[in-house]
């Protein structure tokens, strides 16, 4: 039940006061001494507030509101997203784009009727036949080296209101003056406008392309940004990376490599993400990997054991066996084969090798597991030492002790 001070905001809500509406949608969207949180409440009344011309109120409607609660009171609320994405909201453009791919529609006018808009037709170029569609038109355009940048930037803006993925990121990276990779393009026409920019940008990634995410994340640490956002920023960069951007993963895999101080585990992110990239041809990726994980010597000391391991060994030992395999597949030193926590140290891509609990004098180092084979090699190691607990190996002289024993002087003598 709603507290006194609770009750006389809820009377001048009904009764149509701006203010006591305002402050009725916050109570419900951030929950108050007596209400509970209650989104789609807190919408209304905020909502009743912009209409009042309460700018904070939308603000909030942009800042706030999900798109769970904002899809079934779109014709309600579609307008305060609009605004609150022309101002450059992060939030408000991520729903504002899922609210129109929902129904791409714009909103109408308030106080009218929705109308269905009439498709506005390219213009016709003399020698040219003109294309039957909008974003038809804006491509072949796009392809002449001599066009019109007037006529092109009007077809562009128009295939991306109906919804164009490619001309949506053309449009948000003209808007923000910079090409797919980041950079400034310099132009003759109009102005930097990095809210609108980001406006499209996050439509066209809602969408599926990675360059968009890429180049928001590009925009969020422009120092003349107004809403510039190192956090923001990153995120938008691991979208990129998520969806497959090749630069995005290299700098992703750089970003972590260098935060390995904050992080211990942030190497192994590093890795993961410089393979990304890596594998789709980066050379710098391949460069810092070489440089975080060399590649093993061609030999090691468990090579010359592998033909002398005994069927008896193998069933009477399968532990000691499996460690001897594992050094000969990653080139682990004796004391890393013998001490290594082989579920621990897998991380799907690499091994982490860290023994200085056991082995002070050894140091913590990643192994890249670099081929489908090796993958499977590993899994078949992994799953015998599942249901093992450590304490029953023993401590390293006790592992090492019964390395001699089983394999004799003259095969120690071979390793």
């Amino acid at each position: 039940m709603a507290n006194r001070d609770e009750l006389v905001i809820i009377r001048g809500a009904r009764s149509g006061d701006a203010a006591a509406q305002l402050a009725l949608g916050k109570l419900y969207l951030f929950g108050g001494a007596s209400l509970p949180r209650n989104m789609p409440t807190a919408l209304h009344w905020l909502c009743r507030a912009a209409t009042q011309g309460v700018e904070e109120a939308w603000q909030l409607i942009g800042a706030n509101i999900p798109f769970e609660v904002a899809q079934p009171a779109r014709a309600q609320a579609l307008q305060w997203f609009v605004r609150a994405a022309q101002e450059g909201i992060p939030a408000a453009v991520l729903v504002l784009a899922q609210l129109r791919r929902v129904d791409p529609s714009p909103p109408a006018a308030t106080g009218q009727p929705r109308q269905a808009a009439a498709p506005a037709m390219p213009r016709a170029v003399p020698g040219r036949e003109v294309p039957s569609s909008v974003p038809d038109a804006w491509r072949a355009l796009e392809a002449e080296p001599d066009a019109d940048q007037d006529e092109l930037l009007r077809l562009r803006t128009m295939a991306a209101q109906g919804g164009d993925r490619d001309a949506q990121l053309a449009l948000g990276l003209h808007l923000a003056r910079m090409n797919s990779e980041g950079d400034r393009v310099e132009s003759s026409s109009g102005t930097v406008n990095f809210k609108r920019a980001l406006r499209w940008l996050a439509q066209a990634g809602e969408q599926g392309l990675a360059d968009a995410w890429f180049a928001m994340s590009r925009i969020y640490i422009r120092p003349e940004f107004s809403q510039r956002s190192a956090s923001e920023a990153q995120a938008c960069l691991e979208r990129a990376a998520d969806m497959g951007h090749s630069g995005a993963q290299l700098e992703c895999g750089i970003h972590a490599w260098r935060a390995r101080r904050g992080a211990e585990d942030n190497d192994v992110r590093a890795v993961f993400w410089l393979q990304k990239a890596a594998a789709q041809g980066s050379a710098e990726a391949q460069q810092a990997l070489d440089r975080i994980a060399p590649p093993p010597p061609p030999a090691g000391w468990a090579d010359p054991l592998l033909p002398l391991l005994t069927r008896e060994i193998l069933s009477s030992q399968p532990l000691l066996a499996a460690r001897i395999e594992l050094a000969a597949l990653f080139r682990l030193t004796r004391a890393e084969a013998l001490l290594l926590d082989v579920k621990a140290a897998d991380q799907g891509h690499c091994l982490v090798v860290d023994i200085r609990a056991s082995y002070g004098r050894s140091k913590r180092r990643l192994v890249l597991v670099r081929t489908a084979a090796e993958r499977q090699k590993l899994d078949r190691i992994v799953r015998l030492f599942e249901q093992v607990d450590a304490d029953m190996e023993g401590n390293y002289r006790q592992r090492l002790y019964r390395l001699k024993s089983w394999l004799g002087a003259d095969m120690m003598a071979a390793a």
